[in-house]
């Protein structure tokens, strides 16, 4: 204590100094460079064949998929891998090109945007003729050439012109190694010579299913030779670990399920009594978003409609469970409306609908409306005007037009609109999004349509049951010490203990539990044996101990032997079951295994199925090897089962295919490995993988 005393007197200054630095530097650290060293150079994701992979870049591109897949964007979590591979692929790829002078040049680009198979087609394709406008194409990539607006032209290279150099590339290597393909005379006569041979033999099948799996003991010894005469099937490329855990749940239970149904009991009068649904329902806490229109009784799918009509306008159905909601229902209104629309529209939009962002004010959007209506009053052409100035993707292009609409499809004014007017009706009606020039073409049906709202909630766990099932975790591991101690007290507890699988440092989900980029973390920086600390996985929390690890190269005993036990085990019943064989005949070896001789007629080598036996090529190898005709064969040790085996006979049937044929069939054959071909460029590549210090 004295020495730590003394520190604490006479090195305060020191030690200030050293915690401001640890904060500045975590700050720094968390601010700029995610996970990785403050001193080291922390911008370089990755590394492929010597070139960088920046963080800048990596972000950027994420970013840039992140707006092109705009709402339908998967989380950001999962993008990464995928941006990664395409990072990596292209650098893969640019060295080949570079290496056999590859370019697509200014004259292939102009023909791929402006060709028959123009990217562009979408946007400038006449809706009426269903022509490509070319020269408008044209024009208005001249006007964003000319550009002063960065952000626009960088997103129109991203979008058209990277993908299409890209494209042109990789079609050029691709058929540069195609056409390098080449099939000699021979291998073509020796697969004729194939297709047509067809043998009869007859063999003697002892199954290794007649030796108990539990008299055979594998050996952490055996495991080891078995894969290192197996290496190729084995070798890992990158390092994995595994471990072992057990789950603590932390979903909702029944008192939690009670008390949301009793919420809601509670709020039934105040519903019921209510002026502004609107305002009650974002007041509760709906998870229901209100819908404040008219659907057809045939068009609303909710399980409980017949009740909620039965119950009456201005009435409370409920509570009633509604998946893993409880929910009440009130009936605010009913008229007579069509169940089926055509229309036609123009959107004046105020609000982008991917993004969200504001994109015109409201008066100047209305006033636009307007004058399209009155130009349409006097003649103008409707698909004309929809070209010219719809900011509905969905039907620009189809000359504004929606057909077969059901209602509940659309938002409220413009679904009321449609289905409660009359054939021809035109008008202008104002939604979220902005202003619609709304045409009725026609109308189908008529029947029975109501207005509902409905109140639901979530039936989700309370603080006391997460906090229960936390503290439960915590008490476990806090108990664990070893690998022992982890089996006994799951024992004790009757929990089943979990194998994760496979994982590698820069996954984000984890077999059979999901994602949970946390947990990965820990497990790479820890040490097999070490136990976690309870981490939250979707609704439950996770209580792991690390059980080993694959470097790079021969993989572990430990982990490989679940996938190479069986293999060793019937190599080991194959060598007994082989030296119990007796006799110099079929007959004579089937009486000493006491089984029967059995026949295979019509083998060829297109099919290794063997009936009665499964796919067994080494049987099928053996039955057209003339030196066993008239002779058995050695002992084979089969997928199965032993097998020995006598050819009957070995002859050629027709139909084979003509020459030409089998030549264009192996052609297509090494064509076709082209495309596979990434894979071993891949694979032959450098790649150093830094992700893991960022994400």
């Amino acid at each position: 204590m004295s020495v730590i005393q003394s520190i604490r007197d006479k090195g305060a200054w020191i030690i200030s100094g050293l915690i401001a630095l640890a904060l500045i530097a975590f700050i720094l650290q968390d601010r700029f460079y995610g996970r990785g060293n403050l001193f080291s150079n922390t911008t370089t994701i990755g590394k492929v064949n010597g070139e960088k992979i920046e963080r800048n870049q990596f972000e950027d591109e994420i970013a840039f998929q992140q707006k092109m897949y705009g709402q339908q964007a998967p989380p950001r979590d999962q993008m990464i891998p995928g941006v990664w591979n395409q990072m990596v692929n292209k650098i893969v790829m640019q060295e080949q090109y570079d290496k056999l002078g590859l370019i697509c040049s200014a004259k292939e680009l102009d023909g791929i945007l402006f060709g028959d198979n123009s990217p562009l087609k979408r946007e400038f394709t006449d809706p009426q003729t269903g022509q490509f406008k070319v020269d408008e194409a044209k024009q208005a990539f001249a006007q964003i050439k000319k550009s002063k607006n960065e952000e626009q032209r960088k997103m129109i290279k991203q979008v058209y012109i990277d993908p299409a150099m890209e494209s042109s590339l990789q079609n050029k290597y691709q058929t540069l190694l195609q056409h390098s393909a080449y099939v000699p005379k021979w291998m073509v006569e020796k697969q004729m010579a194939d297709n047509n041979s067809i043998s009869s033999a007859s063999y003697v099948y002892i199954p290794y299913s007649s030796i108990a799996d539990s008299s055979i003991k594998v050996s952490d010894e055996e495991i080891g030779l078995y894969i290192r005469k197996h290496l190729k099937e084995f070798d890992k490329e990158e390092e994995e670990r595994t471990f072992t855990y057990v789950t603590f749940d932390a979903s909702a239970n029944s008192a939690d399920s009670n008390s949301v149904k009793s919420e809601l009991e509670g709020l039934k009068n105040e519903f019921s009594t209510t002026a502004d649904i609107k305002a009650f329902l974002a007041k509760a806490g709906s998870e229901v978003q209100y819908y404040d229109g008219y659907v057809t009784k045939s068009s609303i799918k909710q399980r409980y409609r017949d009740s909620i009509i039965k119950t009456g306008v201005g009435k409370i159905y409920g509570p009633y469970l509604d998946g893993s909601s409880f929910a009440i229902a009130k009936l605010i209104s009913t008229k007579k409306m069509a169940d089926t629309a055509k229309v036609r529209h123009i959107l004046i939009a105020t609000i982008d609908g991917q993004s969200g962002q504001r994109i015109r004010e409201d008066s100047v959007a209305k006033k636009l409306a307007d004058s399209i209506q009155t130009a349409i009053k006097h003649g103008a052409s409707f698909d004309s005007l929809v070209v010219k100035y719809s900011d509905d993707p969905g039907s620009k292009t189809k000359g504004g037009l929606y057909d077969n609409i059901t209602t509940g499809q659309m938002v409220p004014t413009f679904n009321d609109f449609c289905f409660s007017g009359k054939v021809g009706d035109k008008g202008i009606v104002a939604t979220e999004y902005g202003y619609h020039y709304i045409e009725i073409l026609s109308l189908k049906g008529n029947e029975d349509a109501y207005k509902i709202a409905y109140l639901a909630k979530q039936i989700s766990a309370s603080n006391e049951t997460v906090s229960a099932a936390s503290a439960a975790a915590a008490e476990f591991a806090a108990k664990i010490k070893s690998r022992k101690s982890f089996e006994e007290n799951a024992l004790k507890l009757k929990k089943p203990m979990q194998f994760s699988g496979e994982v590698k440092e820069n996954d984000f989900n984890i077999p059979a539990l999901g994602q949970s980029r946390t947990l990965v973390r820990w497990l790479f920086e820890h040490s097999d044996g070490d136990v976690s600390d309870p981490t939250e996985v979707a609704e439950k929390y996770i209580v792991a101990i690390e059980t080993g690890s694959n470097k790079p190269g021969a993989p572990s005993i430990q982990l490989t032997r679940p996938l190479v036990e069986g293999f060793v085990r019937n190599e080991k019943k194959a060598k007994q079951i082989i030296e119990k064989l007796k006799g110099s005949s079929l007959d004579a070896i089937a009486k000493s295994a006491n089984v029967s001789v059995q026949k295979a007629d019509s083998l060829s080598f297109g099919n290794l199925f063997v009936p009665s036996v499964g796919n067994e090529i080494k049987l099928v190898g053996a039955a057209f090897n003339k030196n066993y005709q008239g002779k058995i064969s050695e002992p084979i040790a089969g997928n199965t089962g032993v097998f020995v085996v006598q050819v009957n006979n070995v002859g050629a049937v027709s139909g084979g295919g003509v020459e030409a044929s089998v030549r264009q069939q192996l052609l297509q054959t090494q064509k076709m490995e082209v495309n596979r071909g990434m894979n071993a460029l891949r694979k032959s590549a450098t790649i150093k993988d830094y992700r893991s210090k960022f994400f």
